[in-house]
């Protein structure tokens, strides 16, 4: 069992060129990390047409952790000069789409390998273009995706939300920085990230990757 990400970027059509070179080199960057974190055999990924990705995660229970990361992680880009990262708007962001099954068909090209989860993700991510949605789940599992279509809902109304200040102290969280570490790297108080964190919906968001990560488990490892 594998989870495939397939995502596009919102409206990419109305972006600047600088926004979009910014998103497509935070992208970059973002993927070397994740690949350094999990390692080149349980994680790739590919940029398409610079305004869409997909990946192959071998750990299906890690996906929405990684979905999320590589959200906040877009969320955070602004183009303001300034040392300190106030709360701007978010100028860019995803609609991705997790789909968990076989992948009968693996090559070292992620767009020549294939199966149910490639077929899941895909398919789920055009039913979500005429969606105002940016996370969905498709599995074999009707109830597993009921529950957390229901879920995604919740963390999509959260997330939209985010600041750039919110989506940055929530990507370092998920990187497994305590508040005092993320308020040296932002030059910021503790108590400042606290804050933010708060504002981010941390707690929601923190509890659902629980909630995931134990469901997805149970149900797909060893499969």
């Amino acid at each position: 069992m594998v989870a495939v990400l397939t995502a596009d970027l919102v409206d990419s059509s109305l972006y600047k060129e600088e926004i979009l070179e910014k998103v497509l080199n935070s992208l970059k960057v973002e993927f070397e990390t994740l690949t350094l974190e999990y390692g080149e055999q349980n994680i790739r990924f590919k940029i398409y047409r610079g305004d869409s990705f997909q990946g192959v995660v071998h750990q299906p229970e890690e996906a929405l952790k990684i979905a999320i990361q590589i959200k906040a992680a877009i969320n955070r880009i602004h183009l303001k000069e300034t040392r300190k990262n106030k709360a701007y708007s978010k100028i860019a962001d995803f609609k991705i789409a997790i789909g968990i099954g076989m992948q009968e068909l693996e090559r070292e090209a992620i767009e020549e390998s294939n199966g149910q989860a490639f077929q899941f993700s895909g398919r789920t991510l055009d039913e979500m273009k005429t969606e105002n949605r940016k996370t969905r789940l498709k599995t074999i599992d009707g109830n597993i995706n009921q529950e957390f279509n229901t879920a995604f809902l919740l963390l999509d109304t959260i997330t939209d939300k985010w600041s750039t200040a919110s989506a940055e102290v929530v990507y370092y969280l998920l990187r497994g920085l305590k508040e005092r570490e993320v308020a040296e790297i932002l030059e910021i108080s503790q108590s400042a990230v606290n804050q933010r964190k708060k504002a981010a919906g941390w707690e929601a968001v923190s509890g659902l990757l629980q909630r995931y990560h134990q469901v997805i488990k149970t149900h797909f490892n060893g499969h």
